[in-house]
């Protein structure tokens, strides 16, 4: 046997053997490849930082409620067994005080007028002639012509025509009286809300003819149970929602100083620009009935999810605000008051959180954003 010759493999068995070696290292090699570190390095979104502010807002009672009028003034006729001859308004006509709204037939109460004026006419007749017998009476009084007891019968004649002649002038002014008040006229300024006076009706005396909203003034009667009673003041100001989306601004006149038995609710009388609303309307507003301090973010930053209010915060606040790769972590929120854009949050994060200031909804916990500087 020949032991010192050399050992040599065959071709096919070596080229074997390199095949599987270039195939088994890879699989041993511990460090990743540098596209793989990249693409986990990545920042998701560029974003804003933004931190939540304190600011002072109102404290405000939601309420529901009736418009009225200010004060409503019915007016009728104040003589009656009379036919409307002329109606001069309808509803909606601005009237001044002391405007005709309809006039009533006269022709009787000018007759009337007439009759009386006679018997005054007549009255001071009577006057002069007993003045004239007092006179002639008083003269020969001392010359005992007449009796005693006729002397008083001239005398008391001329009292009792005295009496006659003032009773007769009164009752010619009460029938002035009564042409005056063939004319039916607006006892205020204001604006017409109902009519029912119509052309050839007779009226009867006390009969509600027309109401008119005195001076057009309308306010708002807000409902509020007791404990909301408890914390409105003259003057606080109120904001009502209008049904074209609207709103309007009023202020708080007095409040009822009662509570309905029924409902337990009373009444708040807020003034109200008459322009802007009509009576019977009836609409939601907000009485400010003072101030609180609230931590508020952007309505941007707020992300709804699942029925649930999240903030994104950025989990190194302290970096720089050069474009760095930072993560985000989603936290719950409970939201409170709106004002504009901005959003009360009253409980999920701290008064210093740095967050994502927009774009939240594109952001899932535990991304990588890279923080912008703001311009």
């Amino acid at each position: 046997m020949n032991i010192g010759k050399t050992f040599i493999l065959p071709a096919w068995i070596a080229g074997l053997t390199l095949a599987v070696l270039s195939i088994a290292l890879p699989v041993f090699t511990s460090a990743p490849a540098p596209a793989v570190v990249a693409a986990k390095s990545k920042a998701v979104l560029a974003v804003e930082r933004l931190v939540p502010t304190q600011q002072d807002w109102p404290v405000t009672i939601k309420v529901n409620g009736a418009v009225a009028a200010w004060q409503d003034a019915k007016i009728g006729a104040e003589i009656g067994s009379l036919r409307i001859k002329q109606v001069l308004v309808d509803v909606g006509s601005r009237v001044k005080r002391g405007q005709d709204l309809a006039v009533l037939a006269d022709e009787t109460v000018v007759a009337e007028l007439h009759k009386q004026q006679a018997t005054v006419d007549k009255s001071r007749a009577n006057l002069a002639k007993a003045q004239a017998d007092a006179t002639r009476v008083r003269e020969i009084e001392d010359r005992e012509a007449l009796s005693s007891q006729k002397i008083d019968e001239y005398l008391i004649a001329e009292q009792t025509a005295r009496a006659d002649l003032a009773l007769a002038q009164a009752e010619l002014e009460n029938q002035r009286i009564r042409l005056s008040q063939t004319h039916i006229v607006a006892p205020d300024d204001g604006v017409i809300s109902s009519r029912s006076a119509a052309l050839g009706d007779v009226v009867a005396a006390g009969a509600e003819l027309f109401r008119l909203v005195r001076q057009g003034r309308v306010e708002w009667r807000a409902e509020v149970n007791a404990q909301q009673l408890a914390q409105i003041r003259t003057g606080q100001a109120v904001e009502l929602s209008l049904p074209d989306g609207g709103s309007v601004n009023g202020s708080v006149r007095m409040t009822a100083p009662t509570v309905d038995n029924a409902t337990r609710n009373a009444l708040v009388y807020i003034d109200i620009p008459n322009a802007a609303v009509k009576p019977g309307m009836y609409l939601q507003g907000s009485i400010i009935v003072g101030k609180q301090a609230a931590l508020v973010v952007p309505q941007t930053a707020l992300v709804l999810r699942d029925g649930r209010d999240y903030l994104f915060e950025i989990a190194d606040p302290s970096g720089s605000a050069d474009e760095t790769a930072k993560s985000v972590i989603q936290r719950s929120v409970v939201t409170g008051r709106r004002v504009g854009d901005w959003v009360e949050i009253r409980e999920g994060i701290a008064g210093d959180a740095s967050l994502v200031a927009s774009g939240g909804a594109f952001l899932k916990d535990g991304d990588i954003v890279s923080v912008t500087p703001k311009i």
